[in-house]
């Protein structure tokens, strides 16, 4: 029986309490496996709060694998097993003290940052402003699927930057790319997925989450290898063609061919196209995409956010199906409400039709651009040439450092965390690990560094890997 409270003025928005809620009777067992959760109306009305809040915890709870959604049945409670661990008494726990406050760190290189100088603050705020003086009717239900006019924009654009061939019909607008892979697990229906190894962490958690199981495939200086693909037994796999993550590999037109070749050999063969970062190439025009390859009938799945375009916060991730998989997603989704906000998909959607999203990625190019070769010649010059080389800095916001000779990766990390440099060592990014660019190697991402922190980076990096 499903039991919560929690307050307006508690910690996050309401759906996310709801989430916190909800997850926690599943790790406890107060919710058993199997059972059904309350209508999503049901619940808002003994909660006392929108459907909406509902429908964003519930769908966020079966994206991570807690909850199912069962077409024109509801959501169901995931089988959940504890970690191996002692039972915690019976009794109520005293509170536990606030966790540590997140370490502050003087530079950070991580992957995931983004220069927020670039978001487009005044723009925006007036597109918002307008829309909610004149359109009261966003405060309603949108399409499932995403509001038809984003749908359109981004057609467009795709269209035009990556050559995909596809109508708005096919366009899907979700809440982070994260929840769309979660659709696409049940879309497609593939026990197994094959993965580039290294590879990303966050995708390997939600297919598993999702009941996959994640065959890993080597990664080389061209990306996927598609002849290893083919012994992997998978119908799906899971690329990054355009910059490969983490190793910043671009997969050359013949490869991509034969990526194609192996999804046509036998029929439910399909890819999952994440075109990370395809909007920073620095040194060509990016390549046309596989799905434009293999139009819009062909087995390629398209997928992209804009949170490295624009910003981590504006939760608006779109995926491109192939024609053939329509009727599988509107027979599982079809009674779906959109995880996005309608201001924020309108406010979007007329972002990109008067120019400003075209305009600012070229922009956000140029001074990633600089920033690049202003890091890399800085780290060049404090670590000596002849000690460093670079793997993957054209495309992308992060390229992998490797040392010539000097401390191990682990201690490269550890001595960097020292002088207050965070970054991470390329085998974390391993679900089996061969060796790809050998040993002492980082990866660096320079998206949230300052200009005027490089050469103090570099420096930093410097002292901490001398000996």
């Amino acid at each position: 029986m499903l039991q919560i409270t929690f307050s307006p003025k508690g910690e996050g928005p309401l759906y996310e309490q709801l989430y916190r809620a909800v997850a926690a009777q599943i790790r406890s067992g107060q919710l058993a496996a199997g059972e059904k959760m309350p209508g999503k109306r049901t619940l808002a009305g003994q909660l006392g709060v929108s459907v909406n809040t509902v429908d964003g915890a519930y769908q966020m709870l079966a994206a991570e694998g807690w909850l199912e959604a069962r077409a024109r049945s509801g959501f169901y409670v995931r089988p959940y097993q504890q970690p191996l661990a002692p039972a915690a008494p019976a009794q109520v726990q005293p509170a536990q003290p606030a966790p540590a406050p997140a370490r502050r760190w003087r530079f950070d290189l991580s992957t995931g940052g983004v220069d927020t100088g670039l978001f487009p603050f005044r723009t925006w705020a007036r597109i918002q402003k307008e829309l909610l003086y004149s359109r009261p009717g966003l405060l309603g239900h949108g399409e499932g699927r995403g509001d038809a006019e984003l749908r359109a924009a981004i057609a467009r654009h795709l269209r035009a930057w990556r050559g995909v061939d596809c109508t708005p019909d096919q366009v899907v607008v979700g809440a982070g790319v994260e929840y769309l892979l979660s659709m696409l697990a049940r879309v497609v229906g593939s026990s197994s997925t094959a993965l580039e190894n290294p590879g990303y962490a966050r995708t390997r958690r939600i297919l598993h989450n999702n009941g996959i199981r994640c065959v890993p495939v080597p990664v080389d200086g061209q990306g996927l290898d598609p002849d290893a693909l083919a012994m992997a037994g998978a119908r799906l796999v899971y690329v990054t063609p355009s910059h490969q993550f983490p190793t910043g590999a671009v997969m050359p037109v013949g490869r991509r061919t034969k990526l194609l070749n192996w999804a046509a050999a036998a029929p439910g063969r399909y890819i999952i196209e994440d075109d990370y970062d395809s909007e920073f190439r620095f040194d060509v025009r990016p390549l046309p995409s596989l799905q434009g390859m293999a139009g819009r009938e062909g087995p390629v799945i398209y997928l992209s956010t804009f949170s490295r375009s624009l910003a981590p916060s504006i939760r608006i991730a779109y995926m491109v199906l192939p024609l053939p998989l329509l009727s599988r997603f509107e027979a599982a989704f079809g009674g779906y409400s959109s995880t996005v906000s309608r201001f924020e998909q309108q406010t979007l959607a007329i972002y990109m039709d008067e120019g400003h999203f075209a305009r600012q990625l070229a922009r956000a190019r140029g001074r990633y651009r600089a920033r690049m070769q202003a890091l890399t010649g800085a780290l060049e010059k404090a670590l000596g040439p002849e000690r460093v080389r670079f793997h993957g800095r054209h495309t992308g916001l992060h390229f992998l450092l490797q040392l010539t000779d000097g401390p191990e990766e682990q201690e490269m990390v550890e001595r960097a965390a020292a002088v207050g440099v965070r970054l991470a060592g390329l085998s974390g990014y391993y679900l089996a690990r061969p060796e790809l660019c050998g040993p002492r190697t980082v990866v660096v991402g320079y998206g949230a560094l300052a200009d005027e922190d490089v050469e103090a980076a570099a420096a930093a990096l410097k002292a901490a890997w001398s000996d």
